[in-house]
């Protein structure tokens, strides 16, 4: 079967120890990603209610019928600039049309088993647009930390970091040592004790801080989310939000106009989980399921819009929360998800006195943890081609936008791939004789092989396909010799072949009868001579031009040869 949640499996065989850990791990997850529920999702241009229903449902409903057992599903700090992007552009209904876009294509990208492509996606691509997201959310933060009071800050990134600029003398110190005293609080509780999340630590010691200076000092230039946001007491009822297109601008223009965006969501969505689930495993030492995974995903994101939330998708830091703290199985991932409604539901005016210096703190640290430095540096030190992919991706993100960054960063991958592979496969001739000592690693101490006159042999050494398919012919019009007769062409090394080589090579053929030469083709592996027979080559060349070795290939030129020199 392809859909089968991991949550099912564990339940045959679960016990009262098994319920204890997801207890415990449950709750101090569901305490970890509540402020980080609430920072996405007033990052992400939507505001806290949008981020706690995103942790709530998504969170709830990854572990329901995830392919994982400890992943924990919710709004990550990866959607953050795409999400902002959509909604300055389509507003509201637009990221829901996009959201649900991108459900769909995650449900149908574990519904045909393609759970495992995803992990191809290069890892200096991956590295790239990740630096570049950490840079963009720390650049939102910048407004919050300083309290410098912007209203409309600009969306890209250098027009945002002018404005800052221009704004500097706006400086309220009071959020700004709000902001700092929380970084630090952030920083160090973690050294003193692990158990105790640090986001949580500043959160309760700045919210209780800042009550004290509003309610008895009367500072009441603090900004909170209560101030900006006005907070739920209860879960949201589903709905469909008002779509405002644009004049003469129908569903269908909008679901083109989005596609591109909706894919990165679904992207973003599909890499972060699968590699949030193979962290868990190593880790924990399970298997999880890529296709059931994804499809709880995309599960998960065609519901959340309904209720105003936003895309989710397995995180790492919540996982790796989850499995420190005991998770065993999906059962703690679903109990983080209902103590995050319980908390909503009673605990929503204590929410309202978050500072928003105080969020900005949290979101700078997730920025830093993001952004993997230490990566950066140790890919600085390969080849420099994957670093200039890397650069080239982490500024796409940074100055244009995500789905650029993405689609140039993997043409790119591409590109080099094409390019080593051309470098890799390598095609060689011999004349007069071949030693088949060579390019083996052990010595046969055969005699050489002579080649007979009238006959040229080439060796392609790699896959032939449509990176290299016409260096053959550009090698051969070099070096061949003008007197052959019969070119046998040595295809050993040949692991595959597409549909250009093939081409390539049933054009070389005919070009070479033309030229009065005969085309023998040796030790074609079964791969490719299916591949060759399928095309109809096999058949133009003659089943006794294809040898299975250099010997019998050599002996079949001879017989052609000597025909030929007959006939003529």
């Amino acid at each position: 079967m392809i859909f089968q949640p991991k949550l099912f499996v564990c339940l045959k065989n679960y016990t009262k120890k098994e319920f204890s850990s997801d207890l415990m791990a449950g709750i101090i997850v569901g305490i970890v990603a509540l402020p980080l529920a609430i920072a996405f999702g007033i990052a992400s241009g939507v505001g806290p209610t949008e981020g706690l229903v995103t942790a709530i449902i998504a969170g709830f409903i990854i572990s329901l019928s995830g392919g994982s057992k400890v992943q924990i599903g919710g709004p990550t700090g990866a959607f953050i600039i795409i999400i902002y992007g959509i909604i300055q552009s389509h507003g509201l209904g637009g990221l829901m049309i996009a959201t649900l876009m991108a459900g769909v294509m995650l449900v149908a990208i574990g519904a045909f088993k393609l759970g495992n492509v995803i992990k191809f996606v290069p890892y200096p691509v991956i590295v790239g647009f990740t630096a570049g997201i950490a840079l963009t959310i720390f650049s939102t933060q910048m407004n919050d930390l300083f309290g410098l009071g912007i209203n409309d800050v600009p969306a890209d990134f250098i027009n945002k970091w002018i404005c800052y600029f221009k704004n500097i003398t706006n400086i309220n110190w009071l959020s700004l040592i709000i902001g700092i005293t929380s970084l630090l609080i952030i920083i160090f509780v973690p050294k003193i004790s692990k158990k105790i999340p640090g986001s949580l630590a500043a959160i309760v010691i700045m919210t209780f801080a800042t009550w004290i200076m509003k309610r008895y000092l009367s500072m009441e230039e603090i900004i909170t989310i209560g101030d900006i946001y006005e907070l739920p007491t209860s879960m949201p009822k589903p709905s469909l939000p008002s779509i405002q297109f644009e004049e003469g601008q129908t569903l269908l223009n909008l679901i083109q106009t989005l596609f591109p965006a909706a894919f990165t969501i679904a992207m973003l969505g599909a890499i972060e989980s699968l590699l949030s689930a193979m962290v868990a495993d190593g880790v924990t030492g399970e298997n999880h399921n890529s296709n059931t995974e994804l499809i709880a995903q995309g599960i998960a994101n065609i519901v959340t819009p309904f209720f105003g939330g936003i895309p989710a998708t397995g995180a790492i830091a919540r996982t790796m929360t989850n499995i420190n703290n005991g998770g065993k199985t999906p059962i703690s991932g679903i109990i983080h998800a209902v103590l995050l409604l319980f908390i909503m539901m009673l605990f929503g005016k204590l929410v309202g006195m978050i500072p928003m210096p105080c969020l900005a703190a949290v979101l700078i640290m997730v920025s830093y943890n993001m952004c993997g430095w230490r990566t950066i540096v140790a890919l600085s030190k390969n080849p420099k081609a994957d670093f200039f992919v890397m650069l080239l991706t982490f500024f796409l993100t940074v100055i244009f936008d995500l789905t650029v960054a993405i689609e140039v960063g993997l043409i790119a991958s591409v590109a080099l791939f094409l390019k080593r592979t051309n470098e890799a496969t390598v095609i060689r001739s011999f004349h007069k004789e071949i030693d088949p000592n060579d390019n083996i690693d052990l010595h046969l101490n055969k005699e050489k092989i002579i080649i007979p006159e009238h006959v040229e042999v080439y060796e392609i050494d790699g896959p032939y396909f449509f990176g290299i398919a016409n260096k053959f012919e550009e090698i051969s019009k070099i070096i061949r010799d003008r007197n052959a007769l019969v070119r046998i062409i040595r295809m050993r090394k040949v692991s595959f072949i597409d549909s250009t080589g093939i081409h390539n090579l049933e054009m070389l053929c005919d070009k070479c009868r033309k030229d009065g030469m005969e085309v023998v083709l040796s030790g074609v592996n079964i791969h490719v001579h299916n591949a060759l027979e399928k095309s109809g080559l096999i058949n133009k060349l003659g089943t006794e031009n294809v040898c299975s070795h250099i010997d019998f290939a050599l002996e079949r030129a001879k017989i052609i040869v000597e025909k030929k020199m007959s006939d003529s």
